[in-house]
């Protein structure tokens, strides 16, 4: 009996061990006696999430669209966008700190660093670095605008934006293009080649108004690798409303201001006979205002022939311009090369009067309009005109 006892104890003392080692395998074997300095739970992440765009590692970013950095669960803190050379971008946090944008254009083929800081809503802090590149472009294309700022035009003049490489996608280009005016005018461009886009209104514009034009031509796209070099703007003035009117069989041209005929000028046009002399018909512009203008055509015989107060109106060689030495058939008979003389104290008086920009309508003529002049807009009419625009 005793024995047995003894035999018991020691099955019980085993069992006991058994259980004492299998508690502490449930522990993952890691347990420490109490006071030890053993580590407790592990300490939970920070709930606020930061994220970027362009994001992390990003290539061949716009230069236009903003950085902009977000968070989720808190609130951003501090935000740094630096460039080569360590220059910081400009950029605004909003008023609820949950979102910073930059507020200027990036640079092509450029690295951009950025670093932001946040208190997530567990009081916790948050960070997020990261960098990218914008865009590098094959060809950076320059954009001119005419008129130029503050220039005071007539009411038929063209805005005209010339690109100095071919542009392939006209779209792209001309959505980046506003014209905004302080009266509604109906309007729209016009591809006249594959560098220069018009735009012009479907009637004349109206007298006195201000026109400020906005080519937003950095950072688009114009195809074939090509970008846009800059932004270009403009801000000039409508003039008065004057309109010259020719009837060349009528050897009479009329200055019409504000509607009504303002001054009556004998003149003579291009010689009747000869069609490659007739003055053209069409709606032409003042493109140029010369107090001597140089005149040379082989063809006909005559070289370096200075006459006075002359106003271009064509790039073919036609203008509005004194020439005394035709006195005898001015109001009489057609016998010009193509412009339109005037006796001199008449054509100072206009030459006074005009604008760049006013239009020159003329009829009458057995020559059409001339298909190669570079200011041809009114020589379409509106269905024509609008058809030359490359957005559909």
């Amino acid at each position: 009996m005793i024995e047995r006892r003894t035999v018991f104890k020691a099955a019980l003392a085993a069992g006991a061990a058994m259980l004492a080692a299998a508690c502490s395998s449930e522990e993952g074997g890691n347990a420490k006696p109490e006071g030890s300095g053993g580590g407790g739970e592990q300490e939970a992440a920070p709930v606020a999430k930061i994220t970027a765009e362009p994001a992390a590692d990003a290539k061949d970013a716009s230069v236009v669209t903003p950085v902009v950095v977000k968070v989720a669960d808190g609130k951003l803190t501090e935000v740094k966008v630096t460039g080569d050379g360590g220059k910081e971008v400009k950029g605004e946090l909003s008023a609820d700190g949950l979102t910073w944008t930059s507020s200027e254009a990036l640079g092509y083929g450029k690295t951009y660093t950025y670093a932001a800081k946040a208190t997530g809503s567990d009081n916790k802090p948050a960070e997020l670095k990261g960098s990218f590149t914008t865009i590098k472009p094959a060809k950076e294309v320059r954009a001119t605008l005419n008129p130029a700022d503050d220039a005071e035009v007539g009411v038929a003049m063209p805005i005209s934006v010339k690109f100095a490489s071919p542009v392939k996608d006209k779209a792209a280009a001309e959505k980046a293009l506003k014209v905004k005016t302080d009266k509604d005018v109906e309007g729209s461009w016009g591809w006249l080649s594959d560098t220069q886009v018009d735009w012009r209104p479907k009637e004349y514009w109206p007298a006195n108004i201000t026109v400020n034009v906005e080519a937003k031509l950095y950072g688009v796209a114009l195809g074939g690798g090509a970008y846009g070099k800059a932004d270009v703007t403009t801000k000039f003035k409508i003039g008065r409303n004057q309109v010259v009117k020719v009837n060349t069989p009528d050897h009479v041209m009329k200055v019409y201001r504000g509607g009504a005929e303002s001054a009556s000028y004998p003149c003579s046009n291009g010689l009747d006979g000869d069609v490659q002399r007739n003055t053209p018909n069409g709606t032409f512009i003042v493109m140029t205002k010369e107090p001597t203008a140089r005149f040379d055509n082989a063809r006909y015989g005559y070289t370096n022939v200075n006459k006075k107060w002359a106003c271009r109106i064509s790039n073919n060689g036609e203008y509005i311009h004194e020439n005394q030495d035709n006195a005898a058939n001015i109001g009489k008979a057609n016998t010009s090369h193509g412009c339109v003389n005037l006796l001199e104290a008449d054509a100072k008086k206009y030459f006074d009067s005009a604008l760049i920009g006013d239009p020159v309508e003329i009829t009458g003529s057995k020559l059409g309009s001339p298909t190669k002049s570079d200011v041809k807009n009114w020589f379409y009419d509106w269905k024509s005109w609008k058809a030359l625009s490359a957005v559909k």
